[in-house]
C-alpha cells in the first residue's frame, strides 16, 4: 500500500526572511508514518519546514514543504499515485499579499483598492516604521481537491477546534465530511491535546452512527492504519 501523509504546518512568506506559520509540530504525522512503515507500507511524507520527521529509511520519501502553494503542487502530483491520503498538516488559512506602513497605504481602504494596490515585494521589508499593516488573502482548501485528483483514494482529513462541546465538534466534523468528500474525519479539540494525550474522534459518512473515540496519538495512528488496511489491500 502506498500512503501520502502531510504533517506539521505551512509557512507563508512575508518577504525573504519572514513568514507566517503556526504551532503544529508534526508529532502525529511522524508517528502515523512510523506505524505504516513498520507495517511494511510505502510512505510519502510531505512535512513542514520545522516538523518532526521519522529517521530516513527504506520505503520512506521525505518532501519538505513551505507554503500552501508548494503543498498544493506536491499533492497534485502525488495524490494520483497513492492508495491512502492522511492530511494532518495544519495548512495556513491565509497568506500575505503585501505589508506596508501607514504612509504608503491607499487613501481609501476598500477591497478593490487593497487588491489592486500591490507594491513590488521587497526581499526584506524595512523595520524603520513603528507600525506595519499586512494584507492577507484566503488560501485554497487543498483537501477539497484530493478526491478530484484521485476519486478512489482513501482520504483521512482532520478538524481542529478549541473549547467546544463534543456534540459541536462532531457536528462540524460531519459537515467537513460532506464538504471534502473525505472517507474519515479525525475531530479534535485543542484543549484536549497535551503531549501524548490527544483526545480525538473518528467519524465517517458510511458509518454515521458509529464514532470511534481515541485518547492519545498512538491510538489515532493505529486506528488510521487499521482502517486503511481494512479498506485498501496491497
Amino acid at each position: 500500500m502506498k500512503v501520502l501523509i502531510t504533517s506539521g504546518g505551512t509557512t507563508e512568506p512575508i518577504d525573504d526572511v519572514r513568514g507566517i506559520s503556526n504551532f503544529a509540530t508534526g508529532a502525529l504525522g511522524k508517528l502515523t508514518a512510523e506505524y505504516f512503515l513498520r507495517a511494511g507500507h510505502e510512505v510519502i511524507l510531505l512535512s513542514g519546514d520545522k516538523a518532526l520527521r521519522p529517521e530516513p529509511q527504506e520505503r520512506l520519501t521525505l518532501v519538505p514543504i513551505m507554503g500552501t502553494q508548494s503543498l498544493y503542487e506536491a499533492m497534485q502530483d502525488v495524490v494520483p499515485q497513492v492508495d491512502v491520503v492522511v492530511h494532518s498538516m495544519a495548512v495556513s488559512d491565509y497568506r500575505p499579499v503585501y505589508m506596508t506602513d501607514f504612509e504608503h497605504l491607499p487613501d481609501e481602504l476598500t477591497e478593490a483598492s487593497l487588491t489592486t494596490f500591490r507594491p513590488k515585494r521587497e526581499k526584506k521589508i524595512s523595520s524603520k516604521a513603528d507600525f506595519q499593516i499586512m494584507l492577507l488573502e484566503k488560501t485554497p482548501k487543498i483537501i477539497n481537491a484530493v478526491k478530484q485528483w484521485n476519486p478512489d483514494v482513501l482520504l483521512f482529513g482532520f478538524k481542529l477546534l478549541s473549547g467546544v462541546t463534543p456534540e459541536r465538534l462532531l457536528k462540524i466534523a460531519h459537515e467537513k465530511l460532506s464538504q471534502t468528500k473525505a472517507d474519515f474525519i479525525i475531530a479534535n479539540d485543542l484543549e484536549n491535546i497535551q503531549g501524548q494525550a490527544h483526545q480525538a474522534y473518528l467519524v465517517s459518512e458510511k458509518d454515521a452512527d458509529r464514532v470511534i473515540s481515541m485518547k492519545n496519538k498512538s491510538e489515532i495512528a493505529a486506528t488510521i492504519l487499521k482502517k486503511s488496511e481494512e479498506l485498501r489491500h496491497d
